[in-house]
């Protein structure tokens, strides 16, 4: 095998034994054929629609099946065989339609007309075959083909939470479909690569502005919440993942039963949404970042959801009591399907749950554009008088290497007179300090998942506007963490937008080629983290 798509890729190069995450050779070439199926799926996808044929059927399986690939989501061998097979099945029935159609449907160079296996050895013999990794040949062109791959893979798990709340754009469906045939085509030269690349970052900011609608429109906008780490005697359902919807499900079929519904990892953030907070057995968050779950799973009294990506190898301490649904899966790990989430409640309910009360501390969550913008008059007064200086979006993944410890440092060296912005999971290094205080405005806001990254940009722009300067000359930098491939979807719509000086950390992606990343400095002035207090010093211009 061969995957470097995530940050913690073995030595930074590349795993080919078996993947740091999990996944197994097997699951690894299963993977990359199906991206390869989907790319022939594509191509007849953006031949019909260029003709006026539009198969929707096709365009959302995009969206699941590439979300599958995510690093931490699918591990499940059988179900990617189901998916290849439906993919095929999706082609071939466009590719009769079309040709019925009089429209030619002869492949171009780079493809040839796939047919499944019919054995599991024989799939993943084929996956081998068209296996994802560089490109002695066209090292450049390949990292950049790469870069737009492990992107539109981010964009199509944006849009899957999106459509599951009935909110979606032909205009992402069509550059899915467009990428994926560019990536597989032999004569994509360079500059043609970076403009996909970029676009591809142009489109993500179109699809988390749809989930952003999305999730604003059935839950509310988020509103200031303090939100428990402590436990509540009774039985138990702990959710990880992302999807507000799979909450908000299970919150509806839990009703009066008893049982009281915790938060991990990503979904922290959903106690903010007023549509959700109106629950009162939404009680509290257990537990801390993904890369943890081995062990705060262990003990966890209750039952155990897994919505969408961030799942390690369950223990068989609670393999039992894991479930998984929607895009996510794991051998031997009972799936949900259809929002019926009765296995899942019968298990809480036998089991002991929280014997007692625990007492603990508590975090806020809730500072989504709205909110923050709610008080724009206040914090740019504040920015006047120079009781703010700088602010700092310090956002991003966690994951289990020590170099994350720069993230917790930086935060606890950023002067008082600073305020810390931050999403995603990255939070976990320092989401529960008490960092006070600017005039009544907290010094840490938390603007949600990596999903709302949209809130954050919009913030940025808002402020700008308000300065009446660019993003780039605004007091605000960002200090960035990247794990997998939506944090790649999001930093490829930073680019876009032409946001300069951003640092990343905490290594760089092992698919930049060298002169792939000279341009990105070159153009972005993207620099990697050095240490906290010589990016502060850097940043704040400090002797």
């Amino acid at each position: 095998m061969f995957c470097y798509q995530c940050e913690q890729t073995a030595r930074g190069e590349g795993c080919t034994k078996s993947g740091v995450c999990g996944k197994e050779p097997d699951v690894a070439a299963l993977q990359d054929l199906l991206v390869y199926v989907l790319s022939e799926l594509s191509f007849y996808a953006e031949k019909g629609r260029n003709a006026g044929i539009i198969d929707h059927d096709s365009d959302v399986f995009a969206l699941e099946a590439l979300f599958a690939t995510l690093t931490n989501v699918d591990f499940d061998p059988e179900r990617f065989v189901e998916l290849i097979n439906r993919a095929t099945t999706l082609k071939d029935s466009l590719k009769e339609k079309l040709g019925k159609a009089g429209i030619d449907v002869d492949l171009p160079a780079g493809f040839s007309s796939f047919t499944p296996e019919t054995t599991m050895e024989g799939l993943i013999k084929q996956g081998e075959a068209v296996q994802i990794r560089p490109d002695n040949s066209t090292p450049d062109i390949t990292s950049l083909k790469h870069t737009l791959l492990f992107g539109l893979k981010g964009v199509a798990a944006y849009a899957y939470h999106a459509r599951i709340l009935n909110q979606e754009d032909d205009a992402v469906y069509a550059f899915i479909h467009e990428a994926l045939v560019a990536i597989f085509r032999r004569t994509i030269d360079l500059n043609e690569a970076l403009s996909l690349v970029l676009k591809c970052g142009e489109i993500n900011l179109k699809t988390m502005e749809i989930l952003d609608a999305a999730n604003t429109g059935a839950y509310g906008h988020p509103v200031p919440t303090k939100v428990p780490l402590g436990a509540k005697k009774g039985k138990a359902i702990l959710v990880s993942g992302h999807d507000l919807k799979d909450l908000e499900e299970i919150l509806k079929q839990t009703e009066g039963k008893g049982i009281y519904i915790y938060t991990h990892g990503e979904m922290l953030p959903a106690h903010g949404y007023p549509n959700l907070k109106k629950y009162t057995h939404l009680y509290g968050h257990y537990g801390t970042a993904w890369q943890n779950q081995q062990k705060e799973f262990a003990q966890f009294p209750g039952a155990i959801l897994m919505t969408t990506n961030c799942i390690q190898k369950p223990k068989d301490t609670y393999k039992d009591n894991i479930f998984t649904l929607g895009t996510v899966g794991w051998p031997g790990v009972v799936h949900i399907s259809g929002h019926d989430f009765a296995p899942a409640i019968e298990k809480a309910l036998s089991m002991t749950g929280f014997t007692e009360d625990v007492e603990g501390k508590s975090v806020m969550v809730g500072f989504g554009r709205n909110t923050v913008m709610g008080v724009a008059n206040t914090v740019i007064e504040a920015v006047k008088n120079k009781q703010i200086r700088h602010f700092f979006l310090v956002a991003g993944c966690d994951g289990a290497k020590p170099g994350r410890n720069y993230y917790t440092e930086f935060v606890e060296k950023v002067p008082k007179d600073c305020i810390v912005l931050t999403l995603a999971c990255g939070k976990f290094r320092f989401f529960d300090k008490d960092l006070g205080d600017i005039g009544g405005i907290p010094r840490l806001l938390d603007i949600g998942q990596c999903n709302d990254a949209y809130s954050a940009i919009q913030i940025a722009i808002a402020l700008s506007k308000a300065f009446n300067v660019g993003v780039n000359d605004l007091p605000l930098s960002l200090v960035l963490s990247w794990y997998e491939q939506k944090a790649v979807a999001i930093l490829l719509t930073l680019l876009y937008l032409g946001i300069k000086d951003i640092r990343l950390g905490p290594s760089l992606p092992a698919f930049v080629t060298s002169n792939v990343l000279n341009v990105l400095v070159e153009k972005f002035d993207i620099k990697p983290i050095t240490t906290p207090d010589e990016d502060l010093k850097a940043i704040l211009k400090t002797a």
